[in-house]
């Protein structure tokens, strides 16, 4: 199987910029975030491919946009050292989707060396109502 090392996360210095200028809280940011979404089952994979991303909110909460009506949430397994709005994502991907227990490592702008590794959980749809 090819292994495949992603780096993402762009836009999310501007995303913490912006949180930081408001003064918010993570959960004010998640709110905001989520407002008028309904959340569905949750899911073991994500198409790598339809999603944009990642939001890191607070240091537990990772978002995954896909198209304007659904956002994809999930948390790291356990505690992830490093993760915060400012963090960059490098993600190890097995296939073209993004799985709970897949790896993960964080790294600051401007570091060379990642930090250790962290495991996704599963991944809950926030969908807005169709009109």
């Amino acid at each position: 199987m090819r292994r495949a090392l992603v780096a993402v996360g762009i836009g999310t210095t501007a995303l913490a910029a912006c949180a930081a200028a408001m003064h918010t809280t993570p959960a004010d940011e998640l709110s905001q975030a989520l407002a008028g979404r309904t959340a569905g089952p949750p899911q073991g994979c994500i198409d790598s491919a339809w999603v944009n991303g990642p939001q890191i909110i607070g240091d537990h909460t990772i978002l995954y946009r896909q198209s304007g009506r659904r956002i994809w949430r999930t948390e790291p397994v356990g505690s992830c050292p490093g993760l915060n709005p400012n963090s960059r994502l490098v993600v190890e991907l097995y296939g073209s989707q993004m799985c709970a227990n897949d790896r993960f490592r964080t790294f600051e702008p401007g570091d060379t060396i990642p930090g250790p590794y962290c495991r996704f959980g599963k991944f809950v749809p926030y969908d807005k109502p169709k009109t």
